[in-house]
């Protein structure tokens, strides 16, 4: 792969970037922590990486297109590539697994400005530096259309701990970190707004959401959980992923889920958009019924909100003790 953003040329981005193509290398180099774990980054053909002795390696990748996964009228730089980091943060912390190093490919409009640039980069790299985790490379390319970002995620776990989402028994119960929802209404109320504006702080599981890196660290290091995922497409969703991966079906409890509080003034989301709404990237696991799980880990409160059973149907059940099937309604690509 060429030297990272040397194929970033100032004629195919333009507006207001550094006199030379040498001065734009330095500018984001100069900006992005190298990492403990990166012995050579941005500057050569390939990273070098230290891994530690006795652990496996977690990849994970995500794209980030504008117009599916944000707005620049809705979001600002900043949020996005926030955003673009924190989803496969979140894959990591949902193994149980500690980042190792970051890539990033950005395919950039030729008319995009240098301003909007630098406000991502911002974003993207604080959210970096928080999680202890450097930019060890990526690529450039200029974009026909929209904004398109590439995020490899490299993270490491101890040989053989990695938590799965294939390890349900009948009889583990459910759980779930923080709360949800707050992502699904920050869109929905943007949906509804002329220029799709809202203030980051009424809604910041959505704008600036957090991997849960050190709960799923603390997770598999107490051996608590039998499965596990982030909750990156919502919660009827992801955790039919878990019921699939293990061969087991569930019941939750409608009035034990978690709803967010958002908005100016606070208000309690709707239980459709915690069931369905996604990117909120809490973690949602299973533990065995003798395991006691305290009511916060590493800070974050832990809900108990149902149960994995040995029929592999998915049911909520509402506060008179009636069933009703729970079908994957979360977000997913090419649904008709």
């Amino acid at each position: 792969m060429p030297p990272f953003w040397q194929k970033c040329i100032v004629t195919y981005i333009g507006f207001d970037l550094p006199s030379t193509e040498k001065a734009l290398i330095s500018r984001i180099r100069s900006q992005a922590a190298r990492g403990k774990n990166v012995v050579a980054g941005i500057g050569d053909d390939a990273a070098v990486l230290r891994l530690p002795p006795g652990h496996q390696v977690l990849v994970t990748t995500d794209f980030t297109l504008e117009g599916v996964h944000f707005r620049r009228d809705w979001q600002p730089a900043e949020s996005v590539g926030h955003r673009c980091l924190a989803r496969g943060l979140s894959d990591i912390a949902a193994m149980g697994g500690e980042p190792v190093a970051v890539f990033l490919s950005l395919a950039l409009p030729a008319s995009l400005s240098q301003t909007w640039v630098d406000g991502f980069m911002s974003g993207f790299l604080a959210l970096a530096r928080k999680s202890a985790v450097g930019l060890a490379g990526g690529d450039t390319a200029e974009s026909p259309d929209g904004i398109l970002a590439d995020v490899v995620v490299l993270g490491s776990v101890p040989a053989g701990t990695a938590t799965l989402r294939s390890g349900a028994r009948p009889g583990d119960r459910i759980y779930l970190s923080g709360e949800l929802g707050g992502a699904a209404a920050a869109i929905r109320e943007m949906s509804g707004k002329p220029r799709g504006r809202l203030k980051p702080v009424d809604y910041s599981r959505h704008f600036f959401p957090e991997p849960r890196l050190a709960l799923g660290r603390l997770i598999r290091q107490k051996g608590l959980a039998s499965a596990m995922i982030d909750i990156s497409d919502g919660l009827s969703t992801d955790l039919a992923h878990i019921c699939e991966e293990s061969g087991m079906g569930a019941e939750i409890r409608a009035e034990a889920i978690p709803l967010a509080s958002v908005g100016k003034p606070r208000h309690e989301v709707e239980l459709e958009l915690a069931l369905h709404g996604g990117e909120d990237y809490e973690l949602l696991f299973t533990a065995p019924r003798q395991k006691p799980i305290p009511p916060r880990i590493a800070g974050v409160p832990i809900h108990l909100i149902g149960h994995i059973t040995r029929s592999r149907k998915v049911l909520l059940i509402n506060r008179s003790g009636a069933g009703f099937d729970l079908r994957p309604q979360g977000w997913e690509h090419f649904r008709k």
